[in-house]
């Protein structure tokens, strides 16, 4: 069973960057595609974006260009780094694993971690 623990979240205005942080124990780091999700208020939680085992990265529309997600299988964090935040990036962050070959979201969550942009 894999434990997931995100960090990095906070109150950033429009414009700036924040890297979130998602620390993995539990399982095999490696065999399993990581993923961030985000729920802003009111809203149903989306995917932002995913990177496989061999590191290949996918981006929803509204992260192309600005985010950036990576993994270091050694340490068994994945990183998203947020570039250009704009108000509406404001929600819950959660990070999400599934072992390699099956769909997202996978069953393993992390409690969440709050990025709020003000304008």
């Amino acid at each position: 069973q894999v434990q997931l623990v995100e960090s990095g979240g906070g109150l950033v205005q429009a414009g700036g960057s924040l890297r979130l942080s998602c620390a993995a124990s539990g399982g095999v780091f490696s065999d399993n595609v990581i993923a961030w999700y985000r729920q802003p208020p009111g809203k149903r939680r989306e995917l932002v974006a995913f990177v496989t085992v061999l590191g290949v990265t996918t981006y929803a529309d509204s992260a192309k260009g600005r985010f950036t997600i990576s993994r270091d299988n050694a340490e068994k964090i994945v990183y998203l780094q947020m570039n250009m935040l704009k108000p509406e990036d404001t929600a819950v962050y959660y990070c999400n694993a599934q072992l390699s070959g099956r769909g997202l979201p996978g069953p393993y969550w992390g409690q969440g971690t709050q990025v709020t942009v003000s304008s």
